[in-house]
């Protein structure tokens, strides 16, 4: 079984960082490299890069920020935003990105999928899914920044782009986005059993027993937030470590394990460990980082 990953989602309008709260507020937050250095020694598995208002805006993917980012990016980096030809897709990995992130691409020609699946293969095309919750257990796949109902069902257009050559899933919820509520475990579940590629998990992540239940309850393959990881120093790490003692298989490289530490679910330290296994945990990070 492969391991669970810890993706952590970078948000831009234009080359400004921002935190997004139900696709309709912004907070500025600062640069994209510098967040890109630090999550990338923060022990993160990949960095999602969006521009979320490239597409809206008729702008094509910014290579000169993508290289940037990717000079300081030591793991994979997916990039979206702008992204609707085979020569963006192109660039954009000239400029050192190892996946491309499309939604309304893929939706206004789906066809699309499969022209990129053929030409840079399946593992590089990662179809970006929004979705609102309409009614009880009814979901709708939405575009435009969430703005427009497609009357879609987010499992049948996650197989279908399954079917056309899609590697993975970035499935979004646009009713968590920013709520703090944590992932829409139902939806996330519901499309993960729907397909066999790998669904990423995104919206509402306001805890780190939030990830633990993406992973555990929702089946996702990966989970991945971005706002939260904007406020608490070494977060990914604190949430690798978290998902590690819920007893999920995930990659925790950093010889700072914060083994023995006791944490509350918002990954704040409660406890720290006795003198002995302080010790340990000294001795076995030492010997870790050797």
């Amino acid at each position: 079984m492969l391991k669970k990953r810890l993706i952590s989602a970078l948000l831009l309008q234009d080359e400004l960082l921002v935190q997004s709260f139900g696709f309709e507020r912004y907070l500025p937050i600062g640069k994209a490299k510098i967040a890109v250095e630090f999550m990338t020694n923060w022990d993160i598995d990949e960095i999602l890069l969006v521009d979320m208002t490239a597409t809206r805006e008729g702008r094509k993917p910014n290579l000169d920020l993508i290289s940037g980012v990717s000079a300081r990016c030591f793991v994979a980096l997916t990039v979206g935003g702008g992204i609707s030809e085979i020569a963006d897709i192109q660039g954009v990995i000239r400029a050192g990105a190892d996946k491309v992130c499309i939604n309304k691409a893929a939706l206004a020609n789906p066809e699309f999928i499969t022209s990129a699946a053929e030409v840079f293969g399946t593992q590089c095309v990662v179809v970006s899914i929004d979705v609102k919750r309409h009614t009880p257990g009814g979901y709708e796949v939405f575009s435009d920044s969430g703005t427009t109902g497609t009357g879609l069902d987010p499992v049948a257009w996650a197989r279908r782009c399954e079917e056309l050559g899609a590697g993975e899933i970035l499935l979004n919820s646009i009713d968590r986005d920013g709520s703090r509520e944590g992932y829409d475990l139902e939806l996330v579940r519901v499309v993960s059993a729907g397909v066999r590629i790998p669904v990423i998990a995104l919206g509402g992540v306001g805890t780190m027993k939030h990830f633990a239940d993406g992973a555990k309850l929702g089946n996702a393959s990966a989970v991945a937030a971005g706002n939260i990881f904007h406020h608490i120093e070494h977060s990914t790490i604190v949430a690798k470590s978290f998902l590690k003692k819920s007893g999920i298989d995930i990659r925790l490289s950093t010889a700072a394990k914060y083994t023995g530490f006791v944490f509350d679910d918002a990954g704040r330290i409660l406890k720290k460990p006795d003198e002995e296994l302080e010790q340990i945990w000294l001795t076995r990070s030492r010997l870790e980082a050797i």
